[in-house]
């Protein structure tokens, strides 16, 4: 497919068009984007893609807008915006080009739909109301973008077009953010996973560094693990386990002697050289060595079990 513009509507932006250019511009880097209400624009041809303007959704002709009567809805009766139906049809190729790995791509797809387009396409309809995030809901993610357009008074004839441009930067970074944690959280997974079967039953996982780890042990029903140990810059890292994702309480805590100690005094009350420090909270601690990181959770463990 050869597209040679990406149409969108002229005038102040919101999220969903911002966000729908954004998968665009990577699958159709050489493509003008163009902000136009004019006919001849937003009238379906084989060298465009118009969306979140035109009056109708048609996937075969590549026009992608939400705004007319009979506007397309989710399998579960919620609305699109253009963004939703721009990565319902382009998601799986932009997560291609990004460079995500295959057996990863329908995973990814779907958990950025549920957790970031979702909320753009409900919020963009009116089915969404940001006062629901309280003193944050002029910090959502298309309040913010919004504040980019120009003010009022800016007599500038380009300055929506310029302010859209340097708002798709900033868009296009939250996205790219957004699916590079994912792609990294599964990649963990396997490395977590593969680690978890080395370790059998016993207590502490190690890792060949720092990672997140709780999806995986969870998913692998090693309830038996108390402790993680992995390396950090120079030095080593001992941290528990959380016993839910919206929770901070734990597995075990580490030894309430050593809570806020750190070097000497942490070295004395733990009885391990390279003993460095303790959080307060008794939640993460951190040594010199690997050997001594080892030495300090081996105590924590007996003294939880």
């Amino acid at each position: 497919m050869s597209v040679d513009f990406l149409v969108t509507h002229s005038g102040g932006f919101h999220a969903d068009e911002l966000l729908s250019s954004v998968i665009l511009t990577r699958l159709f880097p050489q493509a003008k984007i163009v902000r136009s209400r004019a006919p001849d624009c937003i009238t379906p041809s084989a060298d465009r893609i118009i969306y979140d303007v035109g009056g109708a959704y048609d996937a075969e002709t590549h026009i992608f807008d939400h705004h007319q009567r009979g506007a397309p809805l989710r399998e579960d009766g919620q609305p699109y915006s253009s963004f939703g139906l721009i990565w319902k049809h382009y998601g799986h190729q932009y997560l291609t080009a990004y460079g995500v790995p295959e057996a990863h791509i329908e995973a990814i797809h779907t958990s950025f739909d549920s957790g970031f387009v979702l909320p753009i396409d409900l919020m963009d309809n009116g089915a969404l109301s940001p006062a629901t995030a309280g003193l944050l809901a002029g910090l959502t993610l298309p309040a913010l973008l919004e504040t980019l357009k120009p003010v009022f008074d800016n007599n500038d004839p380009e300055a929506d077009d310029l302010a859209f441009h340097a708002a798709l930067a900033i868009a296009r970074s939250f996205v790219e953010a957004s699916i590079g944690k994912k792609a990294a959280k599964l990649r963990a997974e396997s490395l977590v996973l593969d680690a978890i079967e080395k370790t059998g039953e016993g207590r502490v996982l190690e890792l060949p560094l720092g990672m997140p780890f709780r999806p995986a042990v969870v998913k692998a029903g090693a309830d038996h693990l108390l402790f993680v140990v992995h390396p950090r810059d120079k030095d080593w890292c001992l941290t528990g386990i959380r016993r839910a994702d919206d929770g901070f309480e734990l597995r075990a805590d580490l030894p309430a002697a050593w809570a806020g100690l750190t070097n000497g005094d942490l070295e004395t009350a733990s009885g391990v050289d390279g003993a460095t420090f303790c959080h307060n909270g008794r939640f993460i601690a951190a040594a010199k060595t690997r050997e001594a990181a080892l030495a300090m959770a081996e105590i924590a463990v007996r003294e939880a079990v």
